[in-house]
């Protein structure tokens, strides 16, 4: 694929945002990636430009019938100056299993990484250097097609924005309070809740919002069946340490296939550990962290990485996980894999891709 490049002059440029208050997703870089799609032409035009709006006609798709999604991941900058990406091509394959379930155009793995790589180059100042922070990327596709009618669209925007960010949680590596809800559902089997689309987003809003008002980080979402078994946090997929065994619920269709979930997973084959990826219900989680045997829980996500949990809410009554501290384990795999990221351990897994800064 061969990219147009429109590149900003030096004077023009943005200036850089403080590295110590980062926040995340509130600055964006200079430029973007983007690409069109017609039925006729298929994708073309891919170009990186100055960041800037779209021109979208009342009647784009995306405006009406919610034909987006995207993904998330991340630009690291090591200490040796090097700039890595983490799994990128899973993101590539996660964003077309998306683009399938809606009706979308799937873009060639091998352009969406070309276009991340040479859009990293492009933006390489705006990578922070501080350890915890990185660059911020979200590719994602819009229905532009002007037309009123159930059916998917004929043409699109392939994009991807660039920003800079710190921590993704106010509260850090620290334990955050999770509230469990069985009033609203995030999706159900058969639905698209296996697909990263803007949809999903939304219909979460409601509950998170509740559980912000009540002084809780996240919510914990029920299956929408029997509301009675663990599907997912709103930004994480879910770990629980017990006894000895690591348990997440299984993919089931209406849980996303987190990548660091997968990561994690691995990592814990890979040093020994128990783990069972099966259907586990609220009540068996709050039964074993009332006898104990509930050693941790943590989520995992591209923003946060590992997010230990403190506390569940859960009608009512809160129950405490591992004395509200951060667990060994939830530490450990946040080391490694932060570590792998930055360039600090060996890579024996081949996760990571390199950018090349040369101008």
């Amino acid at each position: 694929m061969e990219i147009t490049k429109r590149i900003k002059k030096q004077q023009d440029l943005k200036p850089l945002p403080d590295e110590d208050n980062l926040g995340f997703g509130i600055h964006f870089t200079d430029h973007m990636f983007k690409m069109n799609y017609s039925e006729k032409e298929g994708w073309h035009l891919p170009q990186i430009v100055p960041y800037g709006d779209f021109h979208l006609d009342p009647a784009a798709v995306v405006l009406h019938y919610g034909q987006a999604i995207f993904e998330g991941l991340k630009a690291y900058k090591g200490k040796d100056g090097k700039i890595r990406l983490f799994r990128p091509m899973e993101n590539a394959k996660r964003l077309n299993k998306s683009a399938w379930r809606m009706c979308m155009p799937q873009v060639d793995e091998n352009d969406f990484l070309q276009a991340i790589k040479e859009l990293v180059s492009v933006e390489s100042r705006w990578i922070p250097s501080q350890k915890g922070t990185s660059l911020y990327i979200r590719p994602f596709i819009i229905a532009t097609e002007p037309f009123l009618g159930v059916r998917p669209a004929k043409e699109y925007i392939f994009s991807i924005i660039l920003t800079p960010v710190g921590a993704y949680y106010a509260e850090g590596f620290n334990p955050v309070k999770i509230f469990v809800t069985d009033k609203f559902v995030r999706a159900a089997k058969g639905g698209v809740g296996e697909a990263k689309t803007a949809g999903n987003y939304a219909a979460s809003l409601m509950a998170s919002e509740e559980a912000k008002e009540l002084g809780f980080t996240q919510v914990l979402w029920l299956d929408a069946a029997q509301r009675k078994y663990v599907e997912e946090v709103g930004t994480m997929n879910i770990f629980f340490l017990i006894d000895d065994s690591l348990v997440t619920p299984s993919l089931s269709g209406s849980i996303l296939p987190g990548i660091t979930r997968d990561s994690v997973l691995t990592l814990a084959k890979d040093w020994g550990i128990k783990v069972e990826e099966r259907p586990i219900s609220i009540d068996e989680v709050l039964e074993s962290a009332e006898s104990g045997r509930l050693k941790e829980c943590f989520g995992t996500g591209t923003a946060a990485v590992i997010s230990p949990v403190g506390s569940l809410y859960y009608k009512g009554k809160s129950v405490e996980v591992n004395g509200g501290q951060t667990g060994e384990l939830a530490q450990r795999l946040f080391d490694e894999i932060t570590a792998i990221q930055y360039g600090e351990k060996e890579d024996k897994f081949g996760w990571i891709e390199f950018v090349d800064c040369k101008k």
